[in-house]
């Protein structure tokens, strides 16, 4: 007998067909088909045939969505997932084995000591009461950073996890004997992201910054195994009680064989970028050639705006004049997509990437100095890390004119620099701060307090017109970036000092 099994319509189209056909034995035993009678001794039969054709539209697993392939930039830094940890295993309601009757006397010694022997095989705690199994803990649910994710765009394709649930205690046949145990502990459920991710609670609450390589933290906890029961009469609860609490009263009691559920929450994971310098400046103004140039970074270079999608990553070799100590003057530096004027509204990508500047120590302001207005630039850049968040421009930072190798760059260089330089104030003094809210930092609107502008911050520590392409002063602008970093370095020793 043939039997055919029908998938669903979204696996497969069905086909109905008839064919008619004789059997026959060969001298093998082997039953052949034949299209055409060769004997009067064998009759065509007629069977109904589903020929199944696979769909090609199927799909087995799951596409994600278009707007996730096509705009990988709006989703890869902040997601929200559902975890659940695993729920502890059952205990077991147990019955005392049967106790036979022996006859203690001077001449049973051997029966006597199998008796003693067989009630000390059971486990029992210090003051001599037993210990009866329990269910295995649930599975907990841990976040942890890991060096080797540099996204969080996976998490929109699997939003929930869910830990294993522990172990139930394996009663065989529901008498206490010395061959139970406890039920099986879960693994624990580990999930990697990115270096720098955020952890908050559905809420908003922060939960942990896992700013470091191996950070950890435990977001569900699972749930704990049920104990085990003694049931027994009425007559020998007494007796029992006196070995083990974990004697079976009444009924309700059974529901402390069952394991406890597992925790459950919805969290929000945002990434915040992990970078020493932050490159900013208006589309096309050279920062991710820059970045090419002075790192190994790879980034997508063109002459058209907002080439730069998503923060690309370099790291910045050592001062090679430190000697043995080049290595701790190591940084990284981070690409940001151009800002354009209003970005801290929401307007081009500035506003979902300006919150990746929050870790660096220092700024790297790029300025095309071949523009009809660079200082106009420079001023529109800086007013909207200002509205973003004014924390921003109390950090040390360096501007770079680009592109000074163009005639109408090289011409005015020496007049650009003097005018940037005049923008600031000498008494303003250098902070670093980092926030640990994710909003932009509202302006104060009390009248007594003066709204700060720009030349009542800090003037930059140096500008260096440079031409990235041409390889145009390269040096130079790399002292005055590490002459930044050690800036920050000795504020923060001074700081930490009591």
């Amino acid at each position: 007998m043939v039997s055919l099994i029908s998938p669903s319509s979204s696996f497969c189209t069905i086909h109905l067909r008839e064919s008619r056909f004789f059997l026959f034995p060969t001298h093998n035993n082997v039953i052949k088909f034949q299209d055409k009678c060769i004997s009067q001794n064998h009759r065509f039969k007629t069977v109904r045939c589903k020929v199944i054709t696979t769909n090609p539209s199927y799909s087995p697993l799951p596409t994600p969505p278009s707007s996730l392939t096509k705009e990988p930039h709006k989703y890869f830094d902040q997601v929200i997932i559902t975890v659940r940890a695993g729920d502890g295993g059952h205990g077991a309601l147990l019955n005392t084995p049967n106790e036979t009757t022996t006859t203690t006397t001077t001449k049973n010694e051997k029966k006597d000591k199998s008796k003693v022997k067989k009630r000390s095989s059971f486990k029992r705690d210090f003051d001599g009461s037993l210990i009866l199994p329990s269910g295995g803990h649930g599975g907990d649910v841990v976040i942890y950073a890991d060096e080797f994710k540099d996204t969080l765009l996976e998490f929109h394709n699997k939003n929930r996890f869910s830990a294993k649930r522990g172990g139930n205690v394996d009663s065989k046949g529901s008498v206490l004997n010395s061959m139970l145990r406890n039920g099986l502990a879960a693994p624990t459920l580990r999930i990697p992201v990115p270096v720098g991710t955020v952890v908050k609670s559905k809420r908003g609450k922060m939960l942990a910054d896992l700013a470091q390589p191996g950070d950890e933290f435990l977001v569900a906890r699972g749930g704990q195994g049920g104990i085990s029961l003694l049931q027994t009469p009425q007559h020998k609860k007494k007796k029992l009680m006196a070995l083990t609490s974990n004697v079976m009263r009444d009924d309700s009691d059974k529901v402390l064989v069952h394991g406890q559920p597992g925790e459950e929450a919805k969290l929000e994971l945002i990434l915040r970028v992990v970078a020493d310098v932050g490159l900013v400046g208006l589309p096309n103004a050279g920062k991710s050639t820059l970045l090419a140039a002075i790192t190994l970074a790879k980034p997508d270079i063109a002459d058209y705006p907002f080439t730069t999608l998503m923060p690309n990553l370099g790291r910045l070799g050592g001062d090679p004049s430190l000697g043995a100590g080049m290595y701790s003057s190591e940084a990284t530096l981070a690409d940001l997509p151009g800002l354009i004027e209003g970005a801290h509204l929401g307007k081009g990508l500035g506003r979902n990437f300006l919150r990746h500047l929050r870790r660096t120590r220092v700024l790297v302001h790029v300025i095309d100095a071949a523009t009809d207005n660079p200082v106009n630039d420079y001023r529109t850049v800086r007013e909207e890390l200002r509205m973003y968040n004014p924390e921003y421009l109390e950090r040390p930072y360096v501007v770079v004119l680009n592109k000074i190798d163009l005639p109408e760059a090289k011409d005015r260089l020496q007049s650009l620099t003097e005018e940037i330089l005049r923008i600031g104030n000498d008494g303003a003094s250098f902070e670093l701060k980092q926030s640990s809210d994710d909003e932009p930092q509202l302006l104060p609107d009390d009248g007594d307090k003066k709204e700060r502008k720009l030349e009542d911050y800090p003037r930059p520590l140096s500008v260096v017109g440079v031409s990235v392409l041409k390889g145009i002063r390269i040096n130079e602008m790399l002292k005055g970036i590490r002459a930044a970093l050690r800036k920050c370095t000795e504020s923060n020793s001074l700081s930490v000092a009591p």
